[in-house]
């Protein structure tokens, strides 16, 4: 591929619980090897976590529909396809963006799963029940306790970087994400909003887990990436030993990092070739 042809931007989509300031590491990471980084936030997740946990009602109703489209309204807006990748629900959103036809190559880093994944490990649904004890959570924005983080974000880290981490980076997230399109997604009448065509063209997509995700495990990124066993476009499943759902910033996320960058630019579909979508 030429340079022309190849892409030259890279957009990050953050997860819930955290902003874009979860990719601090990346984007330097990345603008050092010459790339233009973009990390959109979710509309309403543009201010500080500071302020955010000052005032999380500004995010409360925020609805996966509107974070799509303005997603997709940054990324159309390129010069030319960018390769985008995604941490948790945002591994979500790129799946949903590539369906649209967006980007040149993703990578979805433990990612939540789309309509129609059904595997639910016991870790999965401890990790998110703090949003699920209570139906009133729906028109909230909830927030992990320091002890619920640890568990279902940064379990192999000590107590201490963990509230390290959650001090930093941690809010509160629309609680309508995990009732109407997370683990219920699948027990409601007719296709949700993370419904995809698995059976459509699109670019390439990488799928990464770690071993020790307790909120995004292994087996949720498999059966996901299996799901896509129906389309013509090539994905591929990774699995890093010994890391958790932390692992864009955890002890050793650069390799995490590196491995994303070049799965996708050697994947890339170069400038011009779109999805038949």
């Amino acid at each position: 591929m030429s340079t022309s042809e190849a892409p030259d931007t890279i957009v990050l989509v953050h997860g819930l619980w955290v902003t874009p300031r979860s990719w601090e590491g990346w984007k330097e990471r990345y603008e050092a090897r010459g790339y233009t980084v973009i990390t959109p936030a979710y509309p309403g997740f543009e201010i500080e976590v500071e302020a955010l946990r000052q005032n999380p009602d500004v995010i409360a109703n925020l609805t996966v529909p509107e974070t799509v489209d303005h997603l997709a309204g940054v990324i159309a807006a390129l010069p030319k396809p960018p390769i985008i990748m995604g941490h948790s629900f945002g591994g979500l959103l790129t799946q949903m963006l590539l369906a649209r036809g967006l980007g040149a190559a993703g990578a979805a880093i433990d990612s939540a799963p789309t309509e129609g994944v059904r595997v639910t490990p016991l870790s999965q649904a401890r990790s998110l029940f703090p949003a699920l004890k209570n139906p009133a959570n729906y028109h909230k924005a909830v927030a992990f306790t320091p002890d619920e983080f640890h568990y279902a974000f940064t379990n192999t880290l000590t107590r201490e970087e963990s509230d390290a981490a959650y001090e930093r980076y941690a809010i509160a997230a629309p609680g309508n994400w995990v009732w109407a399109y997370g683990l219920l997604a699948n027990f409601q009448p007719g296709h949700q909003a993370t419904w995809v065509d698995f059976s459509g063209d699109r670019a390439p997509l990488l799928f990464i887990g770690g071993s020790e995700d307790h909120i995004m495990p292994p087996a949720v990124n498999k059966s996901n990436a299996k799901h896509w066993g129906k389309s013509p476009a090539l994905t591929e499943y990774h699995e890093f030993e010994g890391r958790d759902h932390w692992t864009c910033a955890a002890p050793g996320w650069e390799a995490v990092a590196d491995y994303a960058l070049e799965w996708t630019l050697t994947h890339a579909r170069p400038v011009g070739a779109r999805s038949n979508v």
